[in-house]
């Protein structure tokens, strides 16, 4: 596997990487889709709503709370997950550069 040379992108565009990353399986875009739905969940819903088993499920939600898509709270001897607010601001701030660059620009 080749080296990804991160350290020559900004601090900005290596956190978008890894949040664009993170939404890149359907899977994961399926659990956010879930997530917006019923606001917080515990592990075991979301096999119940997907069809996928539980470990898999496990480590798509690994994935997205690594990337600060998904926060969980421990309640009893279940994590119960929902969106984190946060990375919508990065988003939107993304987009909204992008919109404003291309608002004076045709091709």
């Amino acid at each position: 596997m080749g080296t990804t040379k991160s350290e020559f992108f900004s601090d900005e565009q290596n956190k978008l990487a890894i949040l664009f990353k993170a939404l890149s399986h359907p899977a994961r875009v399926a659990i956010i889709a879930y997530l917006l739905k019923v606001d917080t969940c515990i592990c075991g819903d979301i096999v119940n709503e997907l069809p996928l088993a539980q470990p898999t499920i496990s480590q798509h939600l690994k994935e997205l709370k690594n990337a600060g898509i998904i926060k969980g709270k421990i309640e009893g001897n279940a994590i119960c997950y929902c969106i984190d607010t946060k990375f919508l601001k990065v988003f939107e701030e993304y987009f909204s550069n992008i919109r404003s660059s291309l608002k004076n620009k045709c091709c």
